[in-house]
């Protein structure tokens, strides 16, 4: 017999394992959340979201040869959309196949828990960050670090800012992704509770919304003055869209997906990009653009994630489906195994990547190297994230074979965190 809290614990959270999207959504009943029919890991999400966390570490970092390689510099959307998109399909994943099996209630306090680990960690981050940056601006008496960081307002009045950053209103620079993360998290069980009704009607409240964002102005406020850098009244219809993939859509759009007409529309939209982010850096030739469109096109505003981010996604997205199948030899390839451990530990390796961002800041400011050392540090960072990826791994792994020998003899392996 199992107790509530037993099911509560189960071995679910947004990082487990995923089904290829393919198997997951080729059942018949689309409105429903279908059981999988196999338990393959799909390894395209782990390795995009991989990237996607590296993507985030050097574009946290001053411009140096490597930023020129991220995607950023070549269209409309960058890491962040990746990142946001995984995370909404893989949540609703594992929490919908939760929510099927074991009811509503559980299921729900299964991400709950989920949001606490998130929350958990993103204050530990801050507090370490914290430090990192005081400890750096005190040790070599340069207070320009606190400026621009984001945490000049801390140190004026620590007792009102620790307040706020508890309530994710303050936070320093490069610390804005887990608290949008946590809000999406926190409407995951009505988004799935809709979803087993009605998917499509889900995600069209999902676009209302977003529409909503963009009419009325919603936002939430920032401390001590401001408001989010990312909406999430407008980020969550990337994430619902994720979760709606996850429950039967890519299934349903696999005929577009795979029509020649689709593949050809999103190269040119991402030419389209392309040409138009060559006139950031150029800007002699920026008198080839027409002024009407530049008068609709800017702001293209990331804060409420511009549909012309969305549409340059979109279409990275049916390219990549396109010419990467889930069973590509290559995602087995050991060259590719630190992308993929990274996208597997993606919340670790996230805070890892923030505070390693600044440490190279750091030492980009206070040392002279050119652009031999933006590169060391750049690949340092990137080592050091895949290394801690496999050490988590190694762990992980010897905790499951100890947690089943345990589980054998009668033992909890939840005792050791085992499972979880």
């Amino acid at each position: 017999m199992t107790s509530v809290a037993d099911q509560i614990s189960g071995p679910l959270t947004a990082d487990a394992g995923m089904v290829a999207p393919d198997a997951l959504l080729a059942q018949p009943a689309a409105p429903a959340i279908a059981r999988p029919v196999t338990a393959e890991r799909e390894l395209r999400l782990d390795l995009f979201r991989g990237l996607a966390l590296w993507l985030i570490f050097i574009d946290h970092l001053p411009q140096n040869l490597l930023t020129w390689l991220t995607i950023r510099n070549y269209g409309f959307s960058d890491a962040t959309e990746i990142f946001i998109f995984i995370s909404g399909y893989t949540a609703s994943f594992v929490y919908g196949r939760a929510m099927r099996d074991v009811g509503f209630v559980v299921a729900t306090a299964r991400i709950l828990r989920r949001v606490w680990q998130i929350y958990v960690a993103h204050v530990f981050l801050f507090t370490i960050f914290l430090a990192e940056i005081s400890y750096v601006a005190t040790r070599f008496e340069n207070p320009l670090y606190t400026e621009e960081m984001g945490i000049l307002d801390f140190l004026k009045e620590p007792d009102i800012t620790i307040v706020q950053a508890l309530l994710l209103r303050f936070r320093p620079v490069n610390m804005d992704v887990l608290p949008l993360y946590i809000v999406l998290m926190l409407g995951l069980p009505f988004i799935l509770w809709l979803m087993r009704r009605s998917p499509d009607l889900t995600l069209g409240l999902s676009v209302l919304l977003y529409a909503a964002t963009w009419q009325f102005d919603f936002y939430l406020t920032a401390y001590p003055s401001g408001f989010w850098v990312f909406n999430p009244f407008a980020w969550q219809m990337l994430f619902v869209f994720g979760a709606w993939c996850a429950q039967g859509g890519a299934q349903r759009m696999s005929r577009l997906l795979a029509s020649p007409i689709t593949l050809w529309i999103s190269l040119a939209y991402l030419l389209f990009a392309f040409l138009v982010t060559l006139t950031w850096y150029l800007p002699q030739l920026s008198h080839f653009m027409p002024k009407r469109l530049e008068q609709w096109m800017y702001p293209i505003s990331k804060t409420d994630l511009d549909v012309l981010r969305f549409a340059h996604f979109l279409a990275l997205a049916a390219v990549t489906v396109r010419f990467l199948p889930k069973d590509w030899p290559g995602l087995k390839s050991p060259w590719l195994r630190p992308l993929i451990l990274c996208g597997q530990h993606s919340l670790e390796i996230f805070c890892l990547g923030v505070f390693l961002a600044f440490a190279g800041h750091f030492i980009l400011a206070e040392f002279s190297g050119g652009a031999g050392l933006h590169l060391v540090i750049s690949i340092s960072g990137i080592l050091i994230m895949s290394g801690a990826a496999w050490l988590f791994s190694w762990y992980k792994h010897s905790a499951d074979k100890s947690g089943s020998r345990a589980k054998a003899t009668g033992g909890n392996a939840d005792m050791a965190g085992g499972g979880a």
